[in-house]
């Protein structure tokens, strides 16, 4: 076995894309982004694509063939990780026999299912590579919605009510189970997949009649699903980046004309428009940080994370849910909330791999951006980088 390792200056970043998820287009776009920013001063992108079948290549090419998705069809060579922790390798399964080209690092870049659950950190953990972003606990955590507002709701901060329900052979039973739960909750109401991203799956259902097609859509997904109570008011996020200190971007908010923020809205924006920062007063800004701060902590998130919340007219604040993985395009939420806070995307992304790569300064953390390091308890002001 050939030793292609050589001493990694500038390190060496495996960047994940593709990948079996439904969402595999949405990695598509997000890796391109991930890899035209990335310092190149600093590190080396080693991107490597998964394949709707699962099937892991090391690409070569042009980039702009990933988001086209015919990267496929440029100099790809078969791939695999090296299980061995002291390697850090990945294995590159060559004509020749297989070969080492060690990584430093991995910037996972898959959304949903094998990428975004906590199943691709756990074999970069196995293989001694250290992961950018939430690892096996949090990612896991943040993908099952059921869970994840069990512990949240624990901690004193309100979630939606909802139903878990989980596919089984009596049809019949299952629908008058979710009629029941339905009743409970009133219309409309939502019915997601307990583990999907984008959504893929989720329906708002306004009555009765259109709950079963709701349900078989939702399943068609996933083998547990949630029937969830609508929230009224609006959707507001927040970007967070940081393990022991915390840099907070701006607020976004989601302004819809109808209907609710699903997969068309979401990457096209034909109805809807997202405004940074959130067309909200300074309190409500402070209150929002402060619950995605405390929600980041609860579900044990390292690296970056978006927590979502709705923001109800009474002015209450309501857990949704936390994307580890969220979008990484030039016109992504979260990046343009920590942009409107003063961090570029380059700059997002060299701080993440650093913390990776256990480069945090925890005196520093703020010497990328604009913002003022603030104590705790002190207030941040609208426009900057918060640092908790």
């Amino acid at each position: 076995m050939t030793d292609l390792s050589e001493q990694a200056h500038p390190a060496r970043i495996a960047v994940f894309f593709g990948g079996r998820s439904p969402e595999y287009p949405v990695s598509l776009q997000s890796a391109y982004g991930v890899l035209c920013h990335l310092d190149r001063a600093l590190f080396t992108p080693v991107p490597i694509g998964i394949t709707r079948q699962g099937d892991w290549f090391l690409y070569r090419g042009d980039f702009k063939q990933i988001p086209a998705d015919t990267w496929q069809e440029g100099p790809c060579l078969p791939a695999a990780l090296s299980p061995n922790p002291r390697d850090h390798a990945l294995l590159l399964l060559g004509p020749g026999g297989p070969e080492k080209l060690s990584l430093d690092a991995a910037f996972p870049v898959l959304h949903g299912k094998n990428g975004e659950d906590g199943t691709l950190q756990g074999l970069l953990e196995m293989a001694g590579i250290p992961v950018a972003g939430c690892g096996v606990l949090s990612s896991a955590l943040c993908m099952d919605k059921y869970r994840a507002h069990r512990l949240v709701e624990a901690e004193g901060i309100s979630v939606p009510r909802s139903h878990l329900l989980e596919k089984i052979p009596q049809e019949g039973r299952l629908l008058s189970q979710a009629a029941l739960a339905a009743k409970e909750l009133g219309y409309p109401l939502f019915v997601k997949p307990l583990k999907a991203g984008s959504s893929f799956g989720v329906s708002r259902v306004k009555g009765s009649r259109e709950l079963e097609a709701a349900l078989r859509d939702a399943f068609s997904y996933d083998s547990r699903i949630l029937l969830e109570e609508n929230i009224e008011g609006f959707e507001v996020g927040c970007a967070v980046l940081g393990n022991r200190r915390l840099t907070l971007g701006q607020v976004d908010e989601i302004e819809l004309q109808e209907g609710f923020f699903d997969y068309t809205e979401k990457y096209t924006l034909k109805t809807s428009s997202i405004h940074v920062p959130a067309r909200i007063g300074e309190d409500t800004v402070r209150r929002v940080k402060a619950a995605a701060r405390r929600i980041y902590r609860i579900l044990d998130c390292r690296g970056f994370a978006r927590v979502d919340l709705f923001l109800t007219p009474s002015g209450e604040i309501v857990f949704n849910e936390v994307n580890t993985i969220p979008g990484f395009t030039s016109h992504s939420r979260y990046p343009n909330m920590m942009q409107a806070a003063g961090i570029s995307f380059e700059q997002i992304l060299t701080q993440v791999i650093s913390l990776a790569l256990g480069k945090e300064d925890p005196k520093a953390p703020a010497s990328i951006s604009p913002g003022r390091a603030a104590p705790e308890g002190e207030s941040d002001s609208p426009g900057t980088a918060v640092i908790e």
